[in-house]
């Protein structure tokens, strides 16, 4: 059985910090190091510039009781009317059987529900199989990049953008 319900940060915290530890290789890509327990309580209280994590949702995807993929939805990113996904990710367990497609899907009908007209994202360069999915989905380029660099590592992260209420504007 599937369920999608918002995380709390006292009752989930361990949850998220056992999801965290099974999907290293995400960590290891993006930040070169696998993530500790600050890094997955900052999962409640992380977001874009400018938006209030009160307004924000902090999504877990639930198989079988077991947490199986997490997703962050801000609002007022990079615009006041925007919505911004700064993080969604699924347990190796939970990939390639259509559960980001529905966890998406859960984002998206928020995201219209606060009248967000777009959602964005940010996808690293060194992903290709991330940004296949968002494309696959209906995310399309924006034009703007950015470029990080910390140590050793560097990255190349895209903007990408959908459209949320397709032929109003």
């Amino acid at each position: 059985m599937m369920l999608i319900r918002t995380l709390d940060p006292n009752a989930d915290l361990a949850r998220v910090v056992a999801f965290y530890r099974q999907t290293q290789d995400y960590w290891l890509l993006a930040e070169g190091k696998p993530p500790d327990a600050q890094k997955a309580a900052d999962f409640f209280t992380d977001g874009p510039p400018g938006c209030d994590p009160a307004r924000s949702f902090r999504l877990g995807l639930f198989l079988d009781g077991e947490l199986e993929g997490l997703a962050e939805l801000s609002f007022g990113f990079p615009q006041a009317g925007d919505a911004y996904l700064g993080l969604m990710l699924l347990s190796h367990a939970a990939r390639g059987r259509g559960l980001g497609r529905r966890l998406l899907e859960h984002v998206e009908t928020l995201a219209r529900a606060a009248a967000s007209d777009c959602l964005y994202l940010g996808v690293l360069e060194s992903n290709p199989r991330g940004r296949a999915f968002w494309e696959r989905e209906g995310f399309q380029e924006t034009g703007l990049s950015r470029a990080s660099e910390d140590g050793e590592l560097r990255h190349v992260t895209h903007r990408l953008v959908k459209d949320l209420q397709p032929g109003t504007r």
